[in-house]
């Protein structure tokens, strides 16, 4: 029985099981905004390219796992991204900048989810500086925490 000030012993209380706790820090669209972009050039360019110069905060949550919160965008009729705006005023529309979008690649299948359907996803953060056709973000084994 469990009152109020009563400390459990959390030791005892899996009666031999060990359990495995991951931590989740929370990511934002403020923190992922905190981004500046440089031009370099590039084969398949000649004129050059804006390439994203990620900070180190950011680059400390490389590959840890974290939650992020946004509206879902469809890329097609299988893939999402998680966005910072509604559809209607997204990267893609020219309202918003790149930073401003996650891809989105589910553990296990992909769910069925609607156009600007708000979601809290939880999943492993992964920072791209390299590849200009894929996105700055990416929120991999992503599981919906709330929103479904």
């Amino acid at each position: 029985m469990q009152t109020a000030g009563f400390v459990p012993d959390f030791k005892n209380s899996f009666l031999g099981e060990k359990k495995s706790f991951v931590a989740t820090d929370t990511l934002n669209w403020k923190l992922l905004g905190m981004i500046k972009f440089v031009k370099k050039q590039h084969k398949d360019y000649p004129e050059g390219v804006m390439f994203p110069v990620i900070n180190s905060t950011l680059k400390a949550k490389n590959k840890k796992r974290i939650a992020m919160s946004g509206f879902i965008v469809p890329i097609d009729n299988t893939t999402y991204a998680l966005s910072k705006n509604v559809f209607a005023s997204c990267f893609f529309c020219g309202q918003a900048g790149p930073e401003t979008i996650m891809g989105i690649k589910f553990k296990g299948a992909t769910p069925k989810l609607k156009t600007d359907q708000y979601v809290t996803l939880e999943g492993n953060f992964r920072v791209n500086e390299n590849d200009i056709e894929d996105w700055i973000y990416h929120i991999d084994d992503a599981i919906i925490v709330k929103g479904k």
